[in-house]
């Protein structure tokens, strides 16, 4: 069990910054001693977040105890946590890491970016991903509507309106137009 302390003070080491509950409301980041403060999730990315689960509750992955989860800690290598808007487990790895001290790291992630996001951190995070096992990821923009599904830092599709994002190889079966994604119907 990880005991926090709520501080304004910030941290010092990975372990206080484990222990440490900032006071101002915000999500942070640990890069090899940088901090990286997040701003608060906007409405949209709210409303997206809730589609991607949605989406996500059909697939086989979820029917065998797999979760799409949000804002999870990722411990890329001992010096890098990050947190993905969305992080991709499969049933395996949870089970797994409920009796080991080994941290999963998935294949599949989701960054909801905003106007705020610094290109560069989007980047040195996007060529993190890909330096550990992870296999896709996805750059979703609200403002534009549009997704960048990634496969490796070389290899992107850039989506619109009716083209498919799809997140095979990891899961062949959660794939969605762009126009799905950002709809409003009253389903939702």
């Amino acid at each position: 069990m990880i005991l926090r302390s709520q501080s304004s003070v910030a941290p010092n080491s990975f372990e206080e910054f484990l222990r440490w509950e900032p006071v101002d409301g915000f999500k942070y980041e640990w890069n090899d001693g940088e901090i990286i403060r997040f701003e608060k999730m906007k409405k949209k990315h709210l409303f997206i977040i809730r589609k991607l689960q949605q989406l996500f509750f059909r697939t086989i992955a979820f029917s065998k105890g797999a979760a799409l989860i949000m804002e999870q800690d990722v411990m890329l290598s001992g010096i890098q946590m990050r947190r993905p808007d969305l992080a991709f487990f499969t049933g395996s790895q949870i089970d797994d890491s409920a009796i080991s001290d080994k941290e999963p790291i998935p294949e599949f992630l989701i960054e909801v970016i905003s106007p705020t996001d610094d290109a560069e951190k989007v980047e040195e995070k996007l060529a993190e991903y890909f330096r550990s096992t992870v296999k896709v990821v996805w750059h979703i923009y609200p403002d534009n509507e549009v997704v960048y599904v990634y496969t490796s830092r070389k290899n992107v599709k850039i989506c619109t309106e009716s083209d498919i994002c799809s997140a095979s190889p990891v899961l062949p079966d959660f794939e969605l137009t762009v126009k799905e994604l950002f709809s409003v119907s009253p389903s939702n």
